[in-house]
């Protein structure tokens, strides 16, 4: 099967938490603070699993760590997918929405220590 994805997925092993969800029209939806796991991360954006169920097309902020302090992500993130998974848990698809380009080179640094 030909990969049709504009950015690597990369293997990553985070935990996260959403405590409150947006839209762009500033919709907001109750959430409790929800614990997700993050299973792989790309330029473009995130996959993560969790027991609660997310409304697709809302946004929330995340800070990313990846390996060190000094390469956190701060950005906002869009639901664009979800999909049943194992043990009761939902898969997520997210994607990063105004992520400067510049910081590229965080993945890149990323992917060459997984090597």
């Amino acid at each position: 099967m030909e990969e049709k994805r504009k950015n690597k997925r990369l293997p990553i092993s985070l935990e996260l938490s959403v405590s409150s969800l947006f839209k762009q029209d500033n919709v907001k939806a109750d959430v409790k603070d929800t614990p997700i796991i993050v299973t792989d991360i790309s330029r473009g954006g995130i996959r993560f699993e969790c027991e609660s169920i997310l409304p697709v097309g809302y946004y929330f902020n995340a800070k990313i760590e990846m390996g060190n302090q000094e390469s956190a992500l701060y950005s906002v993130v869009k639901i664009i997918r979800s999909r049943e998974g194992e043990e009761g848990r939902v898969v997520y698809g997210c994607e990063f929405v105004g992520l400067a380009p510049v910081l590229g080179f965080i993945f890149d640094e990323y992917e060459a220590n997984l090597k």
